[in-house]
Parts: C-alpha cells; structure tokens; sequence
C-alpha cells in the first residue's frame, strides 16, 4: 500500500476545510458544509475557510438522490486539511465495523487527526462527522474512548458495534476537542457553525448564520427531537417567553416571571420548556447572556463591568465566572482573541 502523503496546503491565510464524500453521500450534508464555512467572511470581507470536495477516488460520486457529483481532490487532501468533515453515506455508514475501513482511507483520517498546521504548530487539526459519518471516525479508530453522537434512529447499532466509544444519542453534537461528532442533517448546520464560532468568534458565526437564514446558535446539549414535535391545538408553546426574554436580558429575569409571560405554572413551564429545548430556563437564559457578552466583547470597548450589566450578570465577577464555565477562557482573553472579525456596517 502506497502511504498518504499530505498536500501542500496554499499559503493563502484561509484555513482549508475537507469535505471527505463517499457514494451515497447525502447531498445536502456536503452542501451545507460549502454554503456555511464558505460564507464565512473576515472583517475585509476576504473568505475565511476555502473549501474542498474530496473522496478516497477523485471523480465522479453518486448521491443518495438522483445527480451525481464530482469530486475534485483526494486523500491527500484530506490528509493536509485544517478541518476535515465527513458527511453520510447511508448506503454503507452501519455496515463499518472496527478497523473495516479501506486502509488507504483510515490512514488519511489517522494522518489528518496527527498533524498540526504547519505554520503554527500549537493549532490542532480536527476532524467532524455528520450524522452517521462517525461509524466512519469510529472504525478508523478515532472515537475510541471519546464520547461521541450520531442520529438518533442509528444510536444503539453504533453503540453495539464500536463498544469503546461512550454515545450520547440525546444531543445534538459533541465537542470533544480535535474530534467532533453531530446527529442528524439539521444537527449539521449548527456543528458547522459551532466550529465557525470557535474559530473566529461569535459574531463571525451569527453573520454566517444571518446570510444563511438559519438559527444563530443551538447549544451541542439540547435534545436532537422533541416528543411533541408539532404543537397541538389546546397546547402552548414557550417561544413567546423566549422571544421576550431575549429582548430583556439586561433585567433579572426569575422563572415565574417568564413562566406568567406564557401563562403557565412553573411546575408546566418548565417542563414544557425542557421539552422544547432540552435545557432548563435558566441553563438557556445563561447560555444566551454570554452569547450576548460574547457580542459585546467582540464589538464594543465597554468595561467588563458595563458588559455584565448590559448581558444581564449584574457584576464583572459574576460574568468572568460564567464565562470561564461555558467557554473555559476569560472575557479578556476572548476579547483580545476574537475583537476586530465582524465586519462593520
């Protein structure tokens, strides 16, 4: 067997992304990869991600619809890329069993999960799945002792077959670091944009997000369905709440009041809107006040003070302490890491 060498990746400031397909790729999957990582601009309005459609054979590739596509690059590629995502193939993913993958290709993902960007050796490449693409991390041996998602409906087949491999079916993607798994397709567009926010910041991804006509941000933990997915006649939902909340932030918000918005008991309230969200109302009103401290830091020049005020955390020391929880850096960091990416205007 001829080794993989990786490609040269071009010295263009973009960070390559890999999209690794396979006959009976899900067209939608390689597409929202193209549209949500290819949208993403810097504050210059240069293209941030320049990506690529690979496959273990270059050429043409059958989808599970009725068009093909053409693949342009190889393993090498995939074996050079930032970022490497691996959209699914139903026609093969749940037949994959440990080490069943053909060799060439499980080097390459091996090989891309080793290297480091080589002009900045602390950056780790990565590798993500879509869907039931992590059977396809998982028999390269990637997953193993890692936790780790899929779709719902393939969950107990890939928790029997890759037995190494903790699965948490209930979410909507995981975050392990290098390695990171999603469920379903919809599940895909916020790992992607997940991804997009770790590398350039909040407002970056909520411009993709905008451009793209798609939800800003779904947190990795909320439920991938709910058990009432279609509201009934005689049920109420909590949006209103949520929607009313998010104009509200800055005020100290209590679960009864938000529970009266909707005009419900606490006791139904916050059920239904576990049910609806797969968090509790304030694990959701906390993940949405640092998105908004996230917003202001990149933006705006306002003291941490006057950021926790404005987010709704009362006091500089009780945002440092929720952000470091969510986010594992402090407000200063994040600031002076991510502060000039959105474009102004």
């Amino acid at each position: 067997m001829t080794p993989v060498r990786p490609a040269t990746p071009e010295r263009s400031g973009r960070r390559t992304v890999a999209v690794l397909v396979r006959d009976g790729v899900l067209p939608m999957e390689l597409g929202l990869v193209h549209q949500l990582f290819g949208t993403a601009r810097s504050a210059a309005g240069e293209p941030l991600y320049d990506v690529r459609t690979c496959a273990p054979r270059p050429g043409r590739i059958r989808t599970d619809a009725d068009f093909p596509i053409y693949a342009e690059h190889g393993l090498a590629t995939v074996a050079a890329a930032d970022t490497v995502l691996v959209p699914a193939s139903h026609e093969t993913d749940e037949s994959l069993r440990p080490g069943g993958l053909p060799e060439e290709l499980a080097e390459a993902l091996r090989t891309a999960a080793a290297l480091r960007r080589p002009e900045d050796a602390s950056a780790l490449r990565r590798i993500a799945s879509i869907c039931t693409g992590s059977f396809v991390l998982a028999a390269a041996g990637l997953l193993d002792g890692r936790r780790a998602t899929t779709h719902w409906m393939s969950a107990d087949l890939f928790a029997r077959t890759f037995p190494s491999v903790t699965v948490d079916p209930g979410v909507l993607y995981v975050d392990e670091g290098r390695i990171l798994t999603s469920a379903g397709e919809a599940a895909g567009i916020d790992l992607c944009l997940h991804m997009i926010r770790r590398d350039h910041g909040a407002a970056v991804a909520a411009e993709v997000a905008r451009r793209t006509v798609v939800p800003p941000h779904r947190e990795g933990g909320q439920a991938q369905y709910i058990q009432r997915p279609v509201e009934s006649e005689g049920l109420t939902s909590t949006s209103a709440s949520r929607a009313w909340a998010l104009t509200r932030l800055a005020e100290p918000l209590t679960l009864a009041e938000l529970a009266a918005h909707d005009a419900m008991s606490v006791r139904t309230y916050s059920r239904r809107f576990r049910e609806e969200t797969g968090l509790t109302p304030i694990q959701w009103l906390t993940q949405r006040r640092v998105d908004r401290a996230r917003e202001l830091l990149e933006q705006t020049d306002h003291t941490v003070d006057r950021i926790a005020t404005e987010a709704g955390f009362g006091t500089g020391a009780s945002l440092r302490a929720h952000f470091q929880a969510g986010l594992g850096v402090p407000p200063g960091a994040y600031r002076s890491t991510f502060r000039g990416n959105v474009r102004q205007g």
